[in-house]
């Protein structure tokens, strides 16, 4: 991986950014991945590259709905994998919730490369020391998480094509998705299944971000450890939700930095 002096301002950007070209060149994300990345980096420069108060609401909304449900998963594609598997492996340790694994361009051997990626985070996540505020067998609890993905044995009614393919036990299953980096038509087939589609989109302006039940308006791996906190503080759902206002603070933040 590329050196980068720790007085460089934008260290964390550049390093993301060599994360997902390196992990193209080893098989784990598709060509088009380097598109998606450099799109969201955009948005976040016009965001501040900093997580806003409206955001932080929206993560602690989308925690306490992850608390309350029944059947919560995390659903990751590649990029979210490489940037931020880490940091939802432990979400997912405290919540005792599964991963799945789910992308657009899907093979055989891409699936298997980011099931074992996953694994090999998982391993070292487990060695760990609890996070802050959480008490138990952290070892335990991580290792109990359950990567999904690689069977594909459930479907996603309302798509068509290989976008349907889910896990039975992921995805079919849930009643409430943490679904980092999502396309439009997935999310609105989602939640039109009933199921409360909880996004991380760093464009306030996609059809992903619009139809989502919560939106929040960040980087992954930013929002990921906010997410951790908030999980183990077990946070309140709000009494009314409304995450057009939390769009609205987006781009009225991005206004405001586009004409400083």
């Amino acid at each position: 991986m590329v050196e980068v002096p720790e007085s460089h301002p934008r260290k964390k950007s550049l390093l993301s950014r060599q994360k997902i070209v390196d992990a193209t060149k080893n098989g784990l994300l598709a060509d088009s991945a380097m598109i998606a990345h450099g799109r969201g980096e955009a948005f976040d420069y016009l965001l501040g590259e900093k997580t806003s108060n409206s955001a932080r609401l929206a993560i602690k909304e989308s925690a306490s709905r992850l608390i309350e449900s029944d059947n919560p998963v995390i659903s990751v594609n590649g990029n979210t994998v490489v940037l931020a598997g880490k940091s939802l492996i432990r979400v997912a340790a405290v919540l005792n919730c599964p991963i799945e694994v789910n992308i657009y361009y899907r093979t055989e051997e891409r699936m298997s490369k980011l099931n074992s990626f996953l694994e090999k985070q998982k391993e070292i996540v487990s060695q760990e020391k609890n996070p802050d505020n959480w008490i138990g067998d952290w070892n335990n609890a991580v290792q109990s998480v359950k990567i999904l993905g690689k069977e594909g044995d459930g479907r996603i009614q309302g798509l068509e094509g290989p976008r349907s393919i889910c896990s039975s036990q992921g995805i079919e299953k849930a009643d409430v998705i943490l679904v980092p980096l999502e396309d439009g038509d997935r999310c609105e087939a989602l939640v039109n299944l009933g199921k409360q589609v909880l996004v991380v989109d760093l464009n306030p302006l996609s059809r992903t971000a619009k139809m989502a039940t919560i939106t929040v308006v960040d980087e992954i791996s930013r929002a990921a450890e906010l997410l951790l906190e908030y999980v183990i503080n077990k946070e309140e759902k709000s009494a009314e939700w409304n995450n057009q206002g939390i769009l609205n603070d987006a781009l009225k933040i991005i206004a405001e930095n586009s004409t400083d």
